[in-house]
């Protein structure tokens, strides 16, 4: 049984700065119809920077969705037309005020695929030099730099419950582990 979903009718409700909203009629494989509520993203970078002394730089941050602060590895969107690698260079410079020459693409995650087109492609950035931060005029950012298991850790105890953040975290304590 072939379980496709096929797009009858796509009507736009929303288009945003960030994102687009778009509902869908579908034909299920029973040839029934259905609606979708589809959240359009471009896209998103997050990167793992890594110290000379094996420490992870994190951001720190209020995101108003879910009225709290949250710790997270530095991430971004996409720009129109960026690729990226481009994008997780300027969202390291952005957010952290370092700089890599030594960035490598890990692994790719759909945030929430049941409602959401948002694809995040996760980096590891090492051989990191300091330079000045430069975040978007409407953030505000502070960095802190953490031992690997002190992230695992903060993880298990509920400390961090950014999705990506943790993705990114457990993907990679092994190889920082192993860089030491």
């Amino acid at each position: 049984m072939k379980n496709v979903e096929r797009t009858i009718k796509s009507d736009k409700l929303y288009q945003g700065k960030m994102i687009n909203l778009r509902i869908d009629t579908v034909e299920l494989p029973d040839q029934k119809y259905s609606k979708r509520e589809i959240i359009e993203h471009p896209g998103a970078v997050a990167v793992i920077p890594v110290t000379e002394e094996n420490e992870i730089v994190m951001v720190r941050q209020y995101r108003k969705s879910v009225e709290q602060y949250l710790l997270e590895v530095p991430a971004g969107k996409l720009e129109i037309g960026e690729e990226p690698l481009e994008c997780a260079g300027r969202e390291l410079l952005e957010e952290t005020g370092y700089k890599s020459d030594s960035i490598e693409f890990l692994f790719k995650i759909f945030t929430s695929p049941g409602f959401n087109t948002e694809v995040i492609s996760i980096f590891l950035a090492k051989d990191l030099t300091k330079d000045v931060a430069q975040p978007d005029e409407d953030e505000y950012i502070e960095v802190k730099k953490y031992a690997i298991d002190d992230l695992v850790k903060m993880i298990e105890t509920g400390e961090i419950l950014d999705a990506k953040t943790i993705s990114a975290i457990l993907f990679i304590k092994d190889r920082i582990k192993s860089i030491e």
